[in-house]
């Protein structure tokens, strides 16, 4: 998939591929975010797991950026469709969440992480880029259930109460999609009552990404998770194809739209 200014959405073909993506990973999260884990290369500055060899990864590409450099990808998704699940062991996001309501449905499910932006192309198209092209791959793949944690930055429940309530309250996900927090990391979101939320302070505190799947009809789980290792607090995303509004259906499910 080709955009009208020529970057290029395609899943990664090749080890340079794969390894340009996880070098953005390694530039957002470890470098801006002060993420760190076992499975961190700080020498080949890679930030990457061992879920790795069974997601796809959609990246981004620049095509004026040099691929021998390794910093061609300005963009990235990583993605795991359900009929893969038996070769992984399990979902990613199964380590902070009970995915137990959404594996039991029987329905097509894709699980969505590590998506993040140079930081030269934020605010603009690039994240627009990344979902047309996602858009692409549920719609081949006929995914029901979109799934997967996003990241506040920092562990301050304090400083996060504010919009991990208003998510809580006016996001929380309908029983039949109710993933919960699980382990040492879970924490409750409601952390306030409704009427003394600062909902236009709790708009500005919620990260992009997690405003776009709301815009898209999605939902969060119940609680939150504190990721220290990754120094952010989580909330798992759940979107029904089937029960976006027909305004959000028709900019989700609009193939190529900039291309």
């Amino acid at each position: 998939m080709i955009g009208e200014d020529g970057f290029i959405v395609r899943l990664a073909e090749s080890e340079a591929d794969v390894s340009a993506a996880h070098r953005l990973r390694y530039r957002v999260f470890v470098t801006e975010m002060g993420a760190d884990g076992p499975f961190v290369d700080h020498d080949a500055r890679m930030e990457r797991d061992e879920f790795d060899p069974f997601f796809d990864q959609l990246v981004l590409i620049d095509p004026q950026r040099d691929a021998a450099d390794l910093d061609h990808v300005v963009g990235v998704y990583r993605v795991l469709p359900s009929d893969r699940l038996a070769k992984a062991g399990r979902f990613y996001s199964e380590s902070e969440y009970d995915l137990s309501v959404l594996k039991a449905s029987g329905r097509k499910l894709l699980e969505l992480g590590r998506s993040c932006v140079h930081p030269d192309h934020r605010g603009g198209a690039g994240l627009l880029h990344l979902w047309a092209g996602l858009a692409d791959y549920v719609l081949e793949r006929e995914i029901e259930l979109l799934f997967g944690v996003a990241s506040f930055h920092g562990t301050d429940l304090t400083t996060l109460a504010g919009p991990l309530a208003h998510l809580y309250h006016a996001h929380l996900a309908p029983p039949d999609l109710r993933v919960r927090a699980v382990g040492a990391g879970a924490a409750r979101m409601d952390l306030l009552p409704a009427d003394q939320i600062d909902r236009r302070a709790a708009l500005l505190g919620t990260p992009p990404l997690i405003k776009a799947y709301l815009r898209l009809g999605g939902f969060v789980g119940d609680g939150a998770f504190v990721d220290h290792a990754f120094n952010t607090t989580d909330v798992c995303l759940v979107m029904d194809t089937a029960q976006m509004s027909a305004k959000h259906r028709e900019f989700y499910t609009r193939k190529r739209s900039l291309g």
